[in-house]
């Protein structure tokens, strides 16, 4: 009977709405527990007896692979748009067919996104927390009409922001190389015009071009009242800088769904800053979007091994 491995966590929560299509096919489904992410030694171990593996955001490397193919496996997908952590070269040489599912989580994302964005303009997680408490605080926040937004990464998830930020009345430059002007929003080069921005919004792949794209230099360059939400990856920013100018006072507000290391520890510095709201890498996860994406996850890997 062939095996198939399902590491993502998303779609391994609502995994008992897809075993039907594994047993009408014959085919054992191995579903273990997952937080975040299995570690490499684990995946080495169960990998080789695998036909398929639908990967979440484990340590899908060299190593893992080249276990795998010394034993059964044949092909993989990775769930989801983001495909940092899968070696595509390592798959290319071994010859496994692999694949992602992107543009499936525009409107999630962007959702979440301009949720960070509202909560931190307003100081609503400062309210609820202080209301809760038994304190009546009125805070003062900021308007959002006519501020200027600038959204790197201007693919299903960047312009799915724009879109929806085109009725917040904000003046609205997106930075992407590989990206076509949309919603009348013009396209920059990074970081043009970065020191103009009221709010900036992460939304790019992560790469070694991208990798601390906000460094000491451009936090610096910020104006000291910006907002910075990032849903991406952790690493798009470099955090210990970012921590540095928190300590100063400097920006308003700062909204991560993803961290450079995940889950965030509690030793975390980022922890103890108020104009800071976290998410836990969460920002797809919608029963909508879950079913869409793993469906089409199976199919391609389905496809693949010929089923």
């Amino acid at each position: 009977m062939r095996k198939i491995l399902v590491t993502c966590p998303p779609m391994l929560k609502q995994i008992n709405e897809y075993r039907y299509i594994f047993e009408e096919n014959d085919i054992e489904l191995v579903a273990p527990e997952v937080v975040q992410v299995m570690t490499e030694n684990q995946l080495v171990e169960i990998l080789p007896n695998m036909d398929g593996w639908i990967i979440g955001d484990d340590p899908a490397t060299a190593r893992v692979f080249s276990a795998g193919v010394a034993g059964k496996l044949k092909a993989a997908v990775k769930w989801g748009v983001g495909v940092n952590n899968v070696d595509f070269n390592a798959c290319k040489e071994l010859g496994i067919p692999i694949i992602n599912t992107p543009r499936m989580f525009g409107n999630e994302v962007s959702d979440v996104a301009i949720g960070m964005m509202l909560n931190l303009t307003r100081k609503l997680h400062v309210i609820d927390k202080e209301v809760r408490n038994g304190h009546w605080i009125k805070p003062v926040g900021n308007s959002t009409v006519g501020k200027k937004v600038g959204i790197v990464g201007f693919g299903d998830i960047g312009a799915s922001i724009g879109r929806k930020l085109k009725a917040f009345d904000m003046e609205i430059v997106a930075y992407d190389p590989n990206a076509i002007e949309q919603y009348d929003i013009p396209i920059l080069n990074f970081p043009q015009d970065i020191e103009s921005l009221d709010y900036l919004f992460l939304a790019c792949a992560l790469n070694t071009s991208t990798h601390h794209l906000l460094n000491e230099d451009i936090l610096n360059r910020l104006k000291d009242t910006a907002i910075i939400v990032n849903v991406s990856r952790g690493s798009l920013i470099d955090e210990k800088a970012l921590v540095s100018f928190l300590k100063m006072g400097k920006f308003n507000g700062i909204g991560l769904d993803v961290f450079e290391e995940e889950p965030l520890s509690m030793t975390s510095p980022l922890v103890g800053f108020n104009n800071c709201f976290f998410g836990s890498h969460n920002g797809s996860n919608t029963k909508e979007a879950v079913d869409k994406t793993s469906y089409k996850a199976i199919k391609l890997l389905f496809d693949f091994l010929g089923i």
